[in-house]
Formats: structure tokens, sequence, C-alpha cells
């Protein structure tokens, strides 16, 4: 991100949750984890669910560092404690921002050497590691932590393996999973979790969030305009400031607001902007029919006749922008065929 805010976009780049020790909005949860940390007998797995960007895996980071820093969990210090905070500057930190913590094991979606571009899962191999990982012994004070960021996007022989490591877990062991869609989870993986769900943020703590991240003043004019907009999400309104995507929601709504009243003209228009453009605005035009698809949901009577056209929608859409963004298909069959679900999800 190398362009002024003047255009929408942020001269600095976003902290990445490992980097971030703040944390908004999330006090009850975090108070639930420490207090688990302080009885003794916390468990061993924990599912965070929540909605895409309010702070899931800053959370996730948030513990880890908090436990490897204070490994006794029964140290005045700990006990002392009214929230998880780490000072940046603290060993432990600088570490794990790093990733260079042994004692820390990170799982996620990494870069196809033959493509450069992600993989579309997390795959089995990676998931593997974690049994080497928890086999041997931990490095400092006894506590081996996993953070799988996001359990969504494990291949299905990934939940195979990573149920393994749920199922017989060695002493000292905490596994973080992070899921946009905790409901999605399979059974066997969601049983052996404690679920802590967290809620969309505030637009003041979405600010505080986003500013935090980018460095920036909580009161800039775009950041607190990204953070009225980013229904509780910081990694919305982050995505709003780094692609002018503002602009882009305003566009989208005026056509959501018409469904299923479809306008041709302006979908040429609308695929014409999406066009060649970085990665980040396509992911921001799913996310805010995404949003529109939640608050159908939401609004919808009860009933599986109701329900199951949005929920069909959802489905196809964000697997088709799945294909479009890892075959770098175009953009704009894509936007008309979007449109058509969305008015057949309105009409019904």
């Amino acid at each position: 991100m190398t362009t002024s805010a003047d255009d929408g976009q942020n001269d600095t780049e976003a902290l990445l949750p490992r980097e971030t020790t703040a944390l908004f909005g999330h006090t009850e949860v975090e108070r639930a984890l420490l207090d688990s940390y302080h009885s003794g007998q916390i468990p061993h797995a924990w599912l965070f669910g929540g909605e895409r960007g309010i702070g899931k895996a800053t959370l996730a980071y948030r513990m880890a560092r908090f436990v490897l820093a204070h490994p006794n969990p029964a140290a005045t210090d700990v006990r002392a404690a009214k929230s998880l905070a780490v000072p940046a500057d603290h060993p432990v930190a600088r570490r794990i921002a790093s990733q260079a913590h042994t004692d820390l094991l990170v799982l996620e979606r990494v870069i196809n050497e033959k493509t450069n571009k992600l993989y579309t899962v997390i795959r089995v191999d990676d998931v593997r590691r974690s049994i080497s990982f928890f086999g041997s012994t931990a490095g400092e004070g006894g506590w081996r932590i996993a953070i799988v960021d996001s359990t969504d996007e494990l291949s299905k022989e990934g939940e195979n393996a990573l149920l393994k490591v749920l199922e017989e877990p060695p002493p000292r062991t905490l596994i973080f999973l992070i899921s946009h869609s905790p409901g999605r989870v399979i059974p066997t993986i969601r049983s052996r979790c404690r679920l802590l769900t967290l809620r969309p943020l505030a637009a003041e703590d979405v600010a505080k969030a986003a500013a935090t991240a980018l460095g920036k003043p909580a009161d800039a004019a775009d950041i607190h305009a990204a953070a009225q907009a980013a229904d509780g999400s910081v990694a919305r309104a982050l995505m709003f400031l780094s692609v002018s995507a503002l602009a882009l929601r305003d566009q989208l709504d005026a056509l959501l607001g018409q469904l299923p009243k479809v306008d041709p003209r302006a979908l040429h228009a609308l695929g014409d902007r999406l066009a060649g453009t970085e990665p980040e605005t396509l992911v921001a035009f799913v996310d805010t029919v995404n949003a529109w698809l939640s608050a159908r949901l939401a609004k919808a009577p009860s009933g599986l006749a109701h329900l199951v056209p949005v929920a069909a929608a959802w489905e196809e859409i964000n697997r088709a922008a799945r294909e479009v963004e890892v075959y770098n298909l175009d953009r704009k069959p894509f936007v008309f065929s979007v449109f058509g679900r969305l008015a057949e999800a309105a009409r019904g």
C-alpha cells in the first residue's frame, strides 16, 4: 500500500495480527480466556468464531503471546493480570512478530511456488507438521501452541489430520482454531473445542483498531468513514481504506437496493470498474455482497423455503469468486452472474 490517503488508500501497511498487541471491544472473551488460564485447567482447544475481520486472529496471537510470556498460570504476576496484554518490546512478542518463536506453530494457506499464489486450502502436509510439533519437547516454558487460521480453509484430509491431534493432545498444549463460520466446522472437530463467539465491533472500536493497525489517528476523516461503513469488521475497514472501496460500496449498495430489478448498463459499468484491478477490489465486492446476503438471511421468515435460496446463492457466489481469483477469470461475467443469483434470491 503505497498510495496516499487522498485517493482513499493508505501510505502505511497495516499491522498483521501477529504484530498487533492491542485488542479492542472484546473484553468479555478476553476475560474468559484469562480466567480459564488462571484456573490451571484451561481446555486444550478453542474455537474462535465470528465474522471475518473482527479480531479473532488478533485474540489468538494475544493469548499465545501471554501464555508463552507467562508460562506458569499460578504465578503472582499472572493472577494479578487484568488483561492478556504483553508489551510489544517483550522478547516473546518480538519473536512471534518475526515468526521466530519455536513453541508457536501457525497453520495457514501458503504460497504455491509454481504459481506464486496462495493455495486455495491449508494442505494436509502442513497440518501433519503439527503432529511432530506437539510430539517434541517445548523449548522454554513447557507450552506448545498452534493457531489454525482459518479452520474454514482446511482440506478434508487436513481436517482429519487435525482431528488426530485434537483427540490425543499432549500436556501443556493449546490449539486456537479460527473460523468465520463455526457452524460449518465438522462436528468431530467442533465437539472437541470450547467455542468463544466474537461479536462485530462498535464503529468506535473499529476506528481505534484500524487507526492502531495503520499508525494513524482514530479521528482521521478516512478512518471514521471506513469504520462507519465496515459493519463491525476491522478487516473490512482496512480494505475500504486500502482499495478506495467506499465508492465501490456506494455503487454496489445502489444496485443491491434495486433488486430484484437489475440494470444491465450499471452492471457493465461495475464490471469495467472491477476489471484489471487489485485482488483486494474483488474481495471488497464479494464482501459487500455477502453482507447483503447476511442481512437477507437475518430478516427472512422462519422456514427452509425462505432460507434455502439465500444460502444457495451464498455458496454459489463464493465458490465462483474463489475460481475468479485462483484462475484470474474475467470479472464482468462474474458480476452479471452474481446479480442474476441475487435477483433470484430477492424474489424468493
